[in-house]
């Protein structure tokens, strides 16, 4: 065999060879890309279930709950396995068949050398053969970085998706028409208001029109999924509307800056919020309070006992979702805020949810005193902190099915009467 021949030959091998790494290649990106998206979504759920099970061991532990915890977690973990080992499988085949392609390449360059006795040398056979073994190496680093970074581009199409998760609106708007007292009055109308959770679900609220007077004090009531916190998310354009519009003091809130809407009105939520700092940090972030106005809301809110009877008083740290306090101190820390700022329209949702009856009617009281001049609107499970209100909204369905005076509605013998009769109020 002449040295033009063993050239064409040594090509010819090299082109099946890319070929053939080729295919490996693309094989093995397209199989291990899809197992590892499927391996980054089931691994989200094991993360989730272990810090819920963090947070409720207690809970957990009261109920002998134990083993279904630990069978749950064992299951999402098989779960993330499934996806897992086949990856792992993937890799250790493309590593097997690199190495096989390897070895191909230093047997033919033997070969080659020995067809062509008497015309290579040596020195030029030892050559040969030692580039081929170094050939293996930096082929399989070549093929490896590659397929890693077409894997790892799974992460960033994560990122990615996340990037392009619609944003909410504009936090501030410039030139804007609201002025420092706003609002001033604290009405509140709805015009033909529909919401959506996301698209292509069915509708949370359905054209929902009502007017609400300033310092009316509205009890919205309703059966569970009914809609009455998705009102509340609504007002405060948590979610905005999928049609229709909102209207505080004749402004529609669509048109104003987040930060503007959400500053002058006042919630105590469900699920009571607190950050990790001192409870004055908690109480008036801004620092736009003297500490006889914190202590006066404290008062109020029947916290200024618990409070005077800590080594720190407003400095006592909270740790993160203030753990360290119970589940009605928090609230009653949400109240004491709520009572600080006093702006014209105060949304409680199930605010006193977490309290004992006795606290309860402290609660309502003190918020019948000191709101007196404000829009309340109140979504209550307990019926009787309703009953004195001048108004009642029954919601069904994401739908307004009632609303009027307490007494008239009873009177009339409809849903609202229907639930009080359950309550044992009538």
């Amino acid at each position: 065999m002449d040295v033009s021949q063993s050239i064409d030959s040594v090509i010819a091998g090299i082109s099946i060879i890319q070929v053939l790494v080729f295919l490996f290649q693309s094989f093995y990106v397209a199989t291990s890309c899809q197992l590892r998206r499927l391996e980054s979504v089931s691994r989200s759920p094991i993360y989730t279930h272990f810090n819920e099970t963090v947070q409720g061991v207690s809970v957990i532990r009261a109920f002998g709950e134990q083993p279904r915890f630990i069978l749950q977690t064992n299951q999402r973990v098989d779960e993330n396995q499934k996806s897992y080992f086949p990856r792992f499988v993937a890799t250790r085949w493309l590593a097997v068949n690199l190495e096989f392609l390897g070895n191909c390449i230093v047997l033919s360059a033997a070969i080659f050398s020995v067809m062509g006795k008497g015309i290579l040398s040596p020195g030029i056979v030892g050559l040969s053969v030692s580039h081929a073994l170094q050939v293996t190496g930096i082929l399989s680093w070549i093929v490896r970085s590659w397929t890693d970074v077409e894997n790892n581009i799974v992460s960033v199409e994560r990122v990615k998706e996340y990037a392009d998760t619609p944003k909410e609106a504009a936090w501030t708007l410039e030139n804007s028409p609201l002025s420092p007292a706003w609002p001033q009055t604290g009405t509140i109308e709805l015009r033909g208001y529909g919401l959506q959770y996301r698209k292509g679900l069915e509708w949370a609220l359905k054209d929902i029109s009502i007017y609400i007077q300033e310092r009316e004090k509205v009890g919205i009531v309703g059966r569970t999924g009914a809609g009455k916190s998705s009102l509340a998310l609504g007002i405060f354009r948590i979610l905005e509307a999928a049609k229709g519009e909102i209207y505080i003091d004749g402004i529609n809130i669509a048109e104003i800056g987040l930060h503007e809407l959400r500053s002058r009105i006042t919630i105590i939520p469900q699920d009571p919020v607190l950050f990790s700092g001192t409870l004055r940090m908690n109480l008036d972030p801004f620092d736009a309070y003297s500490d006889e106005e914190v202590w006066n809301s404290l008062e109020l809110a029947h916290l200024k006992n618990f409070v005077s009877g800590l080594p720190d008083r407003l400095n006592h740290e909270c740790s993160e979702g203030g753990e360290n306090l119970s589940l009605g101190q928090r609230q009653l820390v949400c109240l004491a805020r709520a009572l600080l700022r006093k702006t014209k329209i105060l949304v409680l949702d199930e605010a006193t949810a977490a309290v004992d009856l006795e606290t309860d009617n402290l609660i309502q009281s003190t918020i019948r005193s000191q709101f007196e001049e404000c829009t309340v609107l109140t979504i209550a499970h307990r019926l009787n902190t309703v009953m004195d209100y001048t108004r009642v909204i029954v919601m069904d369905k994401g739908l307004i099915v009632e609303s009027d005076t307490p007494s008239n509605l009873i009177e009339q013998r409809g849903h609202f009467y229907r639930m009080c009769r359950e309550a044992s109020l009538v």
